[in-house]
């Protein structure tokens, strides 16, 4: 398919970059709040928790803790220890200007390292001959992980599953002894990293290590599930003689975004640079954040520099100078795993990331945790007490809405479900996403083999199937689960029961029976939903859907054989559609392409009956199956979910989640030539770029889409209707960004959080370098900290 938008190239950073001048002359740059161990230390830990709370989480801004330096062990975290220690061990160096992966012994590595930033110097670092290899991603020395973890906070650092003694900052204000404790002597409190209440066995290992030299980056991206991300310098090149060579100094540059403006971010990157934020491939030139509708936070990080990175917050880094070591980890918390469901696997999914921190049993294995914990809790009011409840409560909202997802329809409940016990490995064949209990897998295609590689059995998830994702057999698929579905109903009910009957519940309100409507019970709660279950959209499209036999496959489009049954005169483009696809099964829509200058000539239905089996999309006009259409309830119009999605931004699954679902023709929405005449029509104009992302070269090879080709943009319809604007389409976003954090903050106030107008609004109490930064203006509760929390 021929690219629809003009991408922008990659520029690379000047090696003699003055990102202070940049800065200063840079309306939307402005330094990323700051703040020192020193300062920390004079703290109790709990205050400074909160700080990051406000500061990372809630109002979604990084900050900076500078001064580690002074904590770490030189020796141990030096290029020479790492040489002499890890020389012969082979590690995978990426070749960023090759996009391949070559291996270098560590000790070659960093032996090359002061040769390989020499050669970008000011008159032709935009070579592309330069080599840019960047050793990331590795595994993190095990020394490094015992010092770090008795240095970092342990609410920050990797896989902490509850408080602990720790000698780095803030630990002289910080105790255990007040914490509460059960009978067996464990610590009531919430985890740092829910990661952690996995089994060991299916925990995702991230804590990893980065060295590049001048001209390596990472490129824009935003951490993985809306995880929290750590990064601290451990090392860099200090610009004097090491082992005989002269090095330059280091350090890395940062790019980052809020978090709130995430889809004003995402929208620019496809409809200005013509890049898919999702897909993670592309570092936008410094000039094009210059002129970004958003804000973007700069840090210049050196040695002793720790950056927390906000959830779904998109950054991008360069790294300069000889050489830059860093040790990154990221964290799971009770507020990226509710992103995470909302928002980033649904994007994952659709260009078929990879999940490796399995949220879903996240939200399991941690309530179980948490249940135990506060069935031993003494009747004591404590802080860590009360947000554990918090905590709990929250999780289990999000249990709740996994458990409808998960349920089958009550009038036709699946009678034939194959157990297969919860190990944690088993993923999605089409987009990778973890599976926490039901899938389809195919029998048919279990033993299949593709060009003489056995792929082992095609397993799918119910989102995927739902959005007419399978394998080449397209029906005929077996239900799977992984937890007897009754383990996990009384899980809920247990759980619940733990709730409402808590000391907790009782202090939280005077009406126990609007309390307890707040934590129904899950028939109660099945019959609140309201809309059909993915569970019950992929029984429904079991049912519709043909079989397709994989070993004897049809030999034509079976909408061409119902065609040529009809006098061969239906008028409608009867090409099949194979581009992606299997047997003529794929999109609805026309396979010319929309933006083809070319003039596309007139399409006149056929007057003749269409036929049984099929009908016409309202919006392309071409014939097609009934169980590739979602038809009206209140009319007899169908649209096949092509259109659905291109000119509407409607998906399959919204579509058929609806018991009675109305037809952009009856919401007088419509886009097409007939309905634009009618005077009380609005067309609908869709508000996100779409450049559709072929998922070939990741899926599995056995792959077919079949209501939907999503490698299709929606560039057409954009132009149809105000000439591609893409200003109006950003400056909607950043004010729906505004609006969405005005209600946060408003539902935030309501649960008893204190916006109030902090000291350091004003421009006279502000550290040097922030007079004219907004960094404070989010307000924050004036009893987390004071001034000297800040640096200056």
């Amino acid at each position: 398919m021929p690219a629809h938008r003009s991408r922008m190239a990659f520029e690379p950073m000047p090696p003699d970059l003055d990102i202070n001048a940049v800065v200063e002359s840079t309306p939307n740059f402005e330094f990323a709040m700051r703040i020192t161990c020193e300062s920390i230390d004079e703290h109790p830990l709990e205050q400074f928790e909160k700080l990051v709370l406000y500061q990372v989480v809630l109002s979604g801004r990084p900050l900076v803790i500078e001064g580690f330096q002074e904590y770490l062990d030189k020796r141990l975290f030096s290029e020479r220890w790492l040489r002499e220690t890890y020389s012969s061990k082979i590690e995978v160096v990426r070749d960023l200007n090759k996009k391949v992966n070559t291996s270098y012994t560590m000790g070659h590595y960093l032996q090359s390292l002061p040769l390989l930033a020499r050669r970008m110097t000011p008159d032709d670092y935009t070579r592309k001959d330069r080599q840019r290899l960047y050793m990331k991603d590795i595994d993190c020395p095990k020394e490094w992980q015992d010092f770090l973890e008795n240095l970092i906070p342990p609410s920050l650092f990797y896989l902490n599953d509850a408080p602990k003694d720790f000698r780095g900052p803030a630990s002289r204000m910080s105790s255990l002894s007040g914490i509460p404790r059960t009978a067996e002597q464990e610590m009531i409190a919430p985890a740092g990293d829910l990661m952690s209440s996995l089994p060991a066995s299916q925990r995702a290992e991230n804590l990893m290590c980065y060295i590049g030299h001048e001209g390596t980056y990472t490129p824009a991206h935003q951490e993985m599930c809306a995880s929290l991300g750590h990064n601290l310098m451990v090392n860099a090149s200090g610009g004097g003689q090491e082992n005989g060579q002269q090095t330059q100094p280091g350090s890395s540059i940062w790019l980052m975004t809020d978090n709130k403006d995430r889809h004003v971010v995402a929208e620019y990157w496809m409809s200005v640079l013509g890049h898919d934020i999702d897909i993670e491939d592309f570092f936008a030139p410094l000039h094009a954040w210059q002129i970004a509708p958003f804000r973007t936070w700069v840090v210049e990080q050196k040695p002793g520099d720790l950056i927390l990175v906000p959830p779904l917050a998109a950054h991008q880094v360069w790294n300069r100078g000889s050489r830059t070591m860093k040790v990154a980890w990221n964290r799971t918390t009770v507020d990226t795993l509710e992103l995470a469901l909302r928002e980033s696997l649904p994007h994952a999914r659709m260009v078929c990331r990879d999940e490796q921190y399995k949220n879903k049993a996240i939200v399991y294995f941690t309530l179980e945790k948490y249940s135990k914990l506060l069935q031993g809790a003494p009747k004591m009011k404590h802080w860590v007490v009360d947000q554990l409840w918090q905590d709990f409560k929250r999780l289990f909202n999000m249990y709740k809405d996994i458990l409808l997802s998960e349920s089958f329809s009550q009038r036709k409940p699946e009678k034939s479900v194959e157990y297969h016990e919860y190990q944690s490995n088993v993923t999605c064949s089409f987009c990778r996403c973890n599976i926490f209990n039901r899938f389809l897998t195919c029998s048919g295609c279990a033993d299949a083999q593709h060009l003489g590689e056995d792929l082992g059995p095609y397993d799918v998830c119910m989102d995927c199937y739902a959005m007419g994702r399978s394998c080449r057999c397209v029906s005929k698929l077996q239900w799977m689960e992984q937890f007897p579905i009754k383990q996990l109903t009384d899980r809920y009910d247990s759980w619940r029961r733990l709730i409402v009957t808590s000391e907790e519940a009782r202090k939280q309100t005077t009406d126990m029976k609007e309390f307890k409507h707040k934590f129904p019970t899950f028939v109660v709660a099945r019959g609140q939903a309201g809309r059909r279950s993915i569970a019950e959209i992929c029984q429904e499209q079991l049912a519709r859907r043909p079989w397709n036999d994989p070993q004897n496959p049809k030999p034509v489009n079976q909408r061409n054989q119902l065609l040529a049954k009809t006098n061969g005169k239906g008028k409608g483009n009867t090409k099949g559609n194979t581009n992606g696809t299997a047997n003529g099964h794929g999109d609805g829509e026309s396979d010319v392409d929309e933006d083809s200058p070319r003039k596309k000539r007139k399409f006149r239905p056929s007057s003749s009956r269409n036929p049984q089996g099929m009908n016409r999309c309202h919006v392309c006009q071409h014939l097609e199956m009934n169980w590739k259409l979602a038809s009206c309830s209140n009319c007899d119009q169908n649209y096949c979910y092509g259109s659905l999605y291109r000119a509407f931004e409607i998906r399959p699954h919204e579509a058929m989640e609806k018991h009675h679902w109305l037809c952009p023709k009856c919401r007088k929405v419509c886009s097409c030539g007939g309905c634009q005449r009618d005077v009380n029509n609005k067309p609908y104009a869709p508000n996100f770029t779409v450049l559709g992302h072929d998922t070939s070269t990741v899926a599995d090879p056995r792959s077919i889409e079949v209501l939907v080709d999503f490698r299709k943009s929606n560039l057409w319809w954009l132009k149809k209707f105000g000439g591609d604007d893409v200003h109006g389409r950003i400056a909607k976003r950043q004010q729906e960004a505004e609006d969405t954090d005005h209600a946060r903050r408003a539902k935030l106030t309501a649960e008893g959080f204190k916006f109030e107008t902090s000291p350091f609004d004003q421009a006279n109490q502000l550290p040097n370098g922030y007079e004219n930064s907004s960094a404070f203006d989010m307000p924050l509760d004036p009893s987390l900290m004071d001034g000297s929390f800040l640096t200056g």
